[in-house]
């Protein structure tokens, strides 16, 4: 039963931090502009455009990081 009890545990964890992201992806284009904040590359021309977020890219990157490194 011990590892069935583990078991549940992980996969109640990772439920919940889906149900984190989720939110923060559904509500967090209201409050914080990512993928649009300067530095991130945008072309239009036409029936063209290309979209680069580097700088989006570079926060996120951080953020997980520090994240990581604080469960780790």
């Amino acid at each position: 039963m011990s590892s069935f009890d583990s078991l549940g545990k992980l996969i109640m964890f990772t439920g919940f931090i889906l149900l984190l992201l989720g939110a923060i992806i559904h509500f967090g284009g209201k409050f914080f502009p990512l993928g649009k904040l300067p530095g991130d590359i945008s072309f239009v021309k036409g029936n063209v455009s290309f979209h680069f977020p580097i700088v989006t890219s570079i926060i996120l990157s951080i953020l997980l990081t520090i994240i990581l490194n604080i469960l780790r």
